[in-house]
């Protein structure tokens, strides 16, 4: 039988970033930053909430991390280290150990690093990693 591993985000949008925090069941992984929720829009906004299949990436760049298949109206989303969502992201998600700010957070590689620890073994042995993204829109 094929493991699966099923994460939960769940995510606050402000004007000014989008704030979330990352889940396993009940054991707390890491905080996330992303863009604001500007209706879906490629390379400016958050994504749309819903449950997606993570997939395993590697580029020298960005060492190890994650695409996030099939979002609706989207291409080439990922997880990725990134501390300030309006300077590093294009509609992607990145772990944070901290957050800072709206859209903003510290320590990023650390919680990146986390997240792969739990997950490549997932991928390494044949399973499948999902996330349940969960949006609260233009909060105040």
């Amino acid at each position: 039988m094929r493991a699966i591993l099923n994460l939960t985000l769940e995510t606050e949008s402000f004007p000014d970033g989008t704030n979330g925090t990352l889940s396993c069941g009940s054991k707390y992984i890491c905080q996330t930053i992303e863009l604001p929720w500007l209706d879906n829009q490629p390379r400016i906004s958050c994504y749309v909430g819903g449950r997606y299949r993570l997939m395993p990436r590697f580029t020298p760049e960005k060492g190890k991390h994650f695409e996030v298949l099939d979002v609706p109206g989207r291409s080439a989303i990922l997880f990725h280290a990134a501390n300030d969502a309006r300077k590093e992201l294009l509609g992607c998600t990145a772990p944070v150990s901290r957050i800072t700010g709206h859209g903003k957070g510290e320590s990023s590689r650390i919680a990146l690093a986390k997240l792969v620890a739990l997950c490549y073994p997932v991928f390494e042995a044949g399973g499948e990693v999902w996330v349940d993204v969960k949006r609260v829109l233009n909060a105040v």
